[in-house]
Order: C-alpha cells, then sequence, then structure tokens
C-alpha cells in the first residue's frame, strides 16, 4: 500500500524532457528509499489516470512522465503531480523473492580477482558478501529483462571499467557502484563480471518474457561449474519460480 505521510527528507526537483516529457527527480544518490519513493510516486501518478498521460518510467531516482501537449500541458502536470511528489510513498518489500543460482568460477567470473583487490577482500569474501545481500530490483533498462538490483555493502563502491568489453555473456552477474545487474543478452558492457547463471531473466519464448520486476527481491546462490553447466545445457534453460509462489 502507497503511503501519504508528509515527509520533507524527499525534495522533488521537476525538470523539463523535450517538449513531451516530464523528470520528477529526487537529489542525486542511489538508495532503497529514495528508489521506493519513485516507485510509490509512479503508482501514485497512475491512480490518478490524468489525461495527456501517455507512459511513466520508473527510474533509480526519477520519474520520467511521458505526455501528450495537445491534450496536456507541462505546466499542468506539475501542478497535478507536486501534492503527490511531496509525500512519503512507501512500496514496502511486497514484491516476489527469488534464488537465482550463480557460478562464481573460472571463465564465468572473469573480474573476481579484481573485484577482490579493489575491495580489499580475498575472492571467496567476494562471493560470500555478494550471496550474503538480498538484493532489490529498483529498475528495469539498458536491454530487455535487464534488472538493476542493490545494495551492496559500501565495499563494492566501484567504478567501471576503464574499457569496457565489446561483448558480455548473457547471464553474467557483474558489480559496480554497490549495484549489481544480470545481463540478459550478449552486448557491450563496462560493469565488472563476478559469475554467470543459467536462469534466463529475458526468453521471448515465454508467456512472460521478462522474469523480475521493479520491487522484487533477489538473493543469489553459489553453484559449482559442473551444476552450472548441467543447468546451462538445458534446452529452455534453467527455469525458476519465486519462492512465494506469486
Amino acid at each position: 500500500m502507497v503511503g501519504q505521510e508528509p515527509d520533507r527528507e524527499f525534495t522533488p526537483v521537476f525538470l523539463p524532457a523535450g517538449d513531451t516529457g516530464l523528470v520528477v527527480q529526487y537529489g542525486d544518490t542511489v538508495d532503497a528509499a529514495v528508489n521506493r519513493q519513485v516507485r510509490g510516486l509512479a503508482a501514485a501518478v497512475t491512480g490518478l489516470d490524468l489525461p495527456g498521460v501517455v507512459d511513466l518510467v520508473p527510474t533509480l531516482r526519477s520519474l520520467l512522465v511521458h505526455y501528450d501537449p495537445l491534450v496536456v500541458s507541462h505546466a499542468e502536470l506539475v501542478r497535478a503531480i507536486t501534492p503527490l511528489a511531496l509525500r512519503r510513498h512507501t512500496t514496502g518489500l511486497s514484491g516476489r523473492r527469488w534464488r537465482i543460482p550463480v557460478c562464481y568460477e573460472d571463465d564465468c567470473a572473469p573480474d573476481l580477482p579484481l573485484v577482490a583487490e579493489l575491495a580489499g577482500l580475498d575472492p571467496a569474501e567476494v562471493v560470500r558478501r555478494h550471496t550474503a545481500t538480498e538484493f532489490e530490483v529498483f529498475m528495469m533498462g539498458f536491454l530487455p529483462g535487464f534488472p538493476y538490483l542493490g545494495m551492496l555493502p559500501k565495499e563494492f563502491d566501484l567504478p567501471r571499467r576503464s574499457n569496457p568489453r565489446i561483448r558480455v555473456p548473457p547471464g553474467s552477474i557483474s558489480v559496480a557502484a554497490r549495484q549489481t545487474t544480470v545481463y540478459t543478452l550478449a552486448s557491450p558492457g563496462g560493469w565488472h563480471l563476478i559469475g554467470r547463471t543459467p536462469v534466463r531473466f529475458y526468453d521471448p519464448g515465454r508467456e512472460h518474457p521478462i522474469l523480475v520486476r521493479a520491487g522484487d527481491l533477489v538473493m543469489f546462490e553459489p553453484v559449482p561449474m559442473a551444476r552450472y553447466r548441467e543447468l546451462n545445457a538445458w534446452p529452455e534453460g534453467h527455469e525458476i519460480r519465486p519462492e512465494d509462489g506469486r
């Protein structure tokens, strides 16, 4: 349920995005509370059913409102959304829970030694802390079904690679800036690769192609290379369901 109590902690800034977009932004940092505020605001704006609103795109710390300027003006949208943006919204932790198998060995984890060095940890401790974290899906983006998850401990506040890879294998688990992601298709990428999962986070052949959604909770579970290869060899990939069945 979306809360509506006033809270000075979240101060929105309204920014134009061309002549058909309005950005409602909360600060310049990324954390779970800010992201829940954004998702809660998106739910509240959806509930208004404002004429002229075409689409809503919640991101890490802002909400992009696409609108038809022939139906509603930028100023009218700001007036309608401001009361909602000034309220505190909380989506709670009611998303689906997922436990995802990951191999953190050999070719599946080419950047694990570097991440360990940068974090001041040994590789086994990097894996332990990564698998001990319950991640919240902040947003989807970059590729179909590609989730941004946070937050990792502060030692994972790492910059992206100075030389991005031309091709990152699908299923790769990456870290940077205290977040982790899952590459859903082969693509270029600049995050540090520390593991790989046989789970298909995006499969256009499924009834529901995208596995997780914003607000879901994800934990990663280490599996040995032999088990990863076994699961990955299945023609349809390793199918998985949320733990709570929702």
